[in-house]
């Protein structure tokens, strides 16, 4: 495929890399390779929309879609987070820190209510958005708490839930919403199961929630 490829015959070489798929072979590295010879032929659009997004995978979402912004600039950001996310149903809250990244935060905070979203990563937004997106971080924050009561992320303990909850409510008082925020909370460990009163324990006197609620 190389050989070819070098010989300007750029066409037979992706045809040999296709016939070389099986069961033995790495679908990646064939469409990391198709779409490299695309690309050094000027054919952008074609290599973009027949390898690239699967080529593309990384260790993490955020890593994939930083290695497709950079490599398409033409591009609009938000073209590609789409493309990524149709293309992984079901995950798309594990898209949030990706566009997060990016500047798309009405997305960002879209994807991480439509699945679960790791609790910590919604956390950290809170609270490194507090001050120059106090929007942003309440929401985070409310997804977090959301993610949180539902029974999601790895090893959770009571300073992650304590996090979520002082974070949210900081940023609320910053944009003035700090009753509707904790209305709102109140709300959503009211869900919580009668026999996992987790986040409900330890925000319980936050919220004037009493042992009997």
């Amino acid at each position: 495929m190389k050989a070819l490829s070098a010989q300007g015959r750029q066409t037979e070489a992706i045809r040999y890399a296709e016939d070389c798929r099986s069961p033995w072979a790495s679908d990646q590295d064939i469409d990391g390779l198709c779409e490299q010879i695309l690309l050094s032929s000027g054919r952008s659009d074609k290599a973009y929309a027949r390898y690239a997004l699967t080529a593309n995978r990384a260790g993490t979402y955020a890593a994939c879609f930083r290695a497709l912004v950079k490599k398409y600039p033409h591009r609009p950001p938000a073209a590609i987070l789409s493309d990524l996310v149709q293309q992984t149903p079901g995950d798309e809250g594990k898209w949030f820190a990706a566009a997060k990244e990016a500047g798309l935060f009405e997305e960002a905070i879209a994807l991480a209510n439509r699945t679960p979203c790791d609790p910590r990563t919604l956390t950290r937004a809170g609270r490194d958005f507090a001050e120059q997106n106090p929007a942003l971080a309440t929401e985070a924050g409310i997804a977090a708490l959301r993610w949180l009561v539902e029974g999601y992320g790895y090893e959770i303990s009571s300073a992650d839930v304590w996090a979520a909850y002082s974070n949210t409510m900081k940023a609320a008082e910053k944009v003035g919403r700090a009753d509707e925020v904790r209305a709102r909370i109140r709300a959503l460990v009211d869900t919580e199961q009668p026999t996992k009163r987790f986040v409900t324990d330890i925000i319980r006197r936050e919220l004037g929630v009493s042992a009997a609620d």
